[in-house]
This record gives structure tokens, C-alpha cells and sequence, in this order.
């Protein structure tokens, strides 16, 4: 059966979390694009000399779901907090603006997602009217959880480290080396419809091993599909003839058994679903107890009895009474097995 995952995608900000359908054998189908937009709460290190215990930012990613678990991502992002220097009689601004490209790897695939991220860029730091260009990293662990299909929360928690390679933004005793904690919380917009999942491809079955009708004839060549169970065949499966096995008359009568009309009233039922609507005479045989004139006009009544019976029942098919007596066994009329056997009702297909 279908197993609904859900892709997450990461960001410097957080995760993309995207929605997919796999096969049963897990193939994992989801490689949208998509847009994410996020911000973004900072926890500067002390190196800093921020005045205040917190900053605020906010940026926006564009990435790709690459398999199951992994994914790329683009962003870019600005984060701003004071600086508590006092150089020139006034306090300052960090301004930090860069950009980075992420790999996240997802521990597993669902509406819940986990995942792990780094994140290598550059950023541009500018305080008290110094700026400088520098390299940055970054590490840490997130979620995604889905909302619909193309809108998904994200959030994750990193650490960043910063290079400002020897920009010298704090020249009264500072450092170039910074290390700040960023908390990203946003969503992502997959772009382009939900994947579909595709259905598993039926494997390829012979027709020549099949005999759907169970009778004799493969499927392959096999014209009259759904012949009534028991019937002699032509060779492309098409009915000739059927013994009536069961159906029974009272003792010296034309009159069915019950447990005649109830066999009738299953044949009738496969003659009506029957496509083919051939003419089909209804054929009475007797055992050789009794006169050959008797035992003619008893067949005749006999079968005239169940043809009138399936035509009551619904049947459309053309249908001819015609009695042979005892003219033809299938059997050795001197013994029990015999006669019982030559005691019968048949029906027998005409016509194209």
C-alpha cells in the first residue's frame, strides 16, 4: 500500500518540509523546488560586546529535495543587534547581511521530520562605521511538520561560527573570531503540484497458461469467454453441449424435482449473463424400460418441461423441446449404471 511521507528541507533559517507519495517499496518520487522564508532570533556570543542580550533577523531560502534524505538549499538572511562600545560618545549597530549554501541530511521521512543541517557562506559585518567581509559556518538540528501540501512549518536551532579575517571591527581589545546561537522559525512553499504516486506496473501474464471458464481452451484463443461450467466446447471455447447432470423428473412424469428447478434456476441465471444468445435445443433421453413409443413421448414431454422452465426463468436464447427416447445411449442399457446414465437432459447449441 501507498505510505504518505513528507520531505523537510533545511535552511541556514530551518527546514523545507515537503509532502510526496511513495510506492510500497519506499521509492521516495518528491524533487520539487521551493521557497522559504523565515526569521530568525540571535544570540551573540560575549566576544561581541553587544549591549543587548538578543538580536532579531530575517531572510529567505530557495532549495531542492535531492532523495530521501538529503537536500540543498540557497539562502540569504540579515540579523541586526547594538553594540555596547562607546568609542566616539555613541553606541553602535551590528549589522551582519550574507548568504549561505545548505545540505541537510532527515533522519526519516514523515509529518514529522527531524533532520540535521550545516551551512558554509559569507557575511558581510558592518559597527560604528567599520565593515568587513568574512566566512562563516554553521551546525544544527531541526524539524519540519506539515500543514497542508504546500505549506509546511520549520524551525532549527545553530551554531555559527564567524571569521571576519582580520577586519579588526572591535580595535579595543576585540577579536576576529565570533560565535553566536541563531533559532530559525518560518515555512516553506513547495512549488508545483503534490507528486502522485504511480501505480506498480502488473507484471506481464500469458494468456496460454489461462483458462479463465475452465473449459479446456486457453484464454489466448479462447472466443466464448465464460462458458457454463461443465460444457462440451468446439476448439476456440465456444459451447456445443451441456448435460443437464441432476435434473431429475417425478417417477413415470414430466413433473421436475425440486432439487431439479433449483439446478435449472442455475443454469438459467448463466444463460441470461451468457453473451451469446444461439438458439439451443433442449434434448430428453430415456433408458429402454418400456415401449420405444413410450419412452419417445416421454422425452419429449420431459424436455418440453425444462425448456418451458428456463424460459419462465428469463431466458432469451431460442429454445427447441425435441424428445429421442431411447435411440441415444451413451451407456449398456442392460445394467443399472447404464440405464441411469441414458436417463438425461441436454442442451445443445445451433447456429453461428
Amino acid at each position: 500500500m501507498l505510505k504518505k511521507n513528507i520531505l523537510a528541507i533545511v535552511t541556514l533559517t530551518g527546514v523545507c518540509f515537503l509532502p510526496t507519495l511513495v510506492h510500497a517499496d519506499d521509492q521516495f518520487l518528491d524533487n520539487r523546488w521551493y521557497v522559504a522564508p523565515f526569521g530568525s532570533y540571535v544570540k551573540p556570543g560575549g566576544d561581541r560586546n553587544s549591549s543587548f542580550d538578543s538580536g532579531y533577523g530575517a531572510g529567505l531560502g530557495f532549495g531542492k529535495i535531492i532523495d530521501e534524505h538529503f537536500n540543498v538549499e540557497l539562502r540569504g538572511f540579515y540579523n541586526g543587534f547594538d553594540d555596547k562600545t562607546d568609542r566616539i560618545g555613541k553606541k553602535g549597530q551590528w549589522d551582519l547581511m550574507g548568504g549561505t549554501a545548505d545540505v541537510q541530511y532527515y533522519l526519516w521521512r514523515d509529518t514529522f521530520s527531524p533532520y540535521a543541517v550545516i551551512a558554509a557562506g559569507g557575511m558581510n559585518s558592518n559597527v560604528n562605521g567599520n565593515s568587513g567581509v568574512g566566512i562563516l559556518g554553521e551546525a544544527g538540528a531541526g524539524f519540519t511538520y506539515e500543514l497542508h501540501d504546500n505549506f509546511l512549518l520549520r524551525s532549527d536551532v545553530r551554531y555559527r561560527y564567524n571569521n571576519n579575517l582580520n577586519a579588526h571591527l572591535t580595535p579595543l581589545g576585540g577579536t576576529d573570531e565570533y560565535h553566536d546561537m541563531v533559532v530559525n522559525v518560518g515555512f516553506v512553499v513547495p512549488l508545483g503540484p503534490k507528486p502522485q504516486p504511480v501505480a506498480a506496473a502488473e507484471p506481464a501474464v500469458d494468456c496460454s497458461t489461462l483458462d479463465s471458464d475452465s473449459d479446456g481452451v486457453n484464454d489466448c484463443i479462447d472466443t466464448c469467454p465464460g462458458t457454463i461450467s461443465g460444457s462440451k466446447v468446439d476448439t476456440q471455447g465456444c459451447p456445443l453441449s451441456l448435460e443437464l447432470k441432476g435434473v431429475n423428473f417425478e417417477y413415470d412424469s414430466a413433473q421436475l424435482t425440486p432439487s431439479a428447478m433449483a439446478i435449472l434456476d442455475g443454469v438459467a441465471e448463466n444463460l441470461i449473463a451468457y453473451p451469446q444468445k444461439k438458439d439451443i435445443e433442449v434434448r430428453g433421453h430415456t433408458s429402454s424400460e418400456g415401449s420405444n413409443k413410450y419412452n419417445m413421448r416421454l422425452s419429449q414431454k420431459r424436455s418440453q418441461s425444462v425448456a418451458d422452465y428456463l424460459s419462465m426463468k428469463g431466458v432469451t436464447n431460442r429454445l427447441t423441446a425435441h424428445g429421442y427416447g431411447e435411440d441415444m445411449p451413451i451407456a449398456d442399457n442392460s445394467t443399472e449404471e447404464g440405464k441411469s446414465q441414458n436417463r438425461r437432459v441436454e442442451l445443445v447449441w445451433f447456429g453461428e
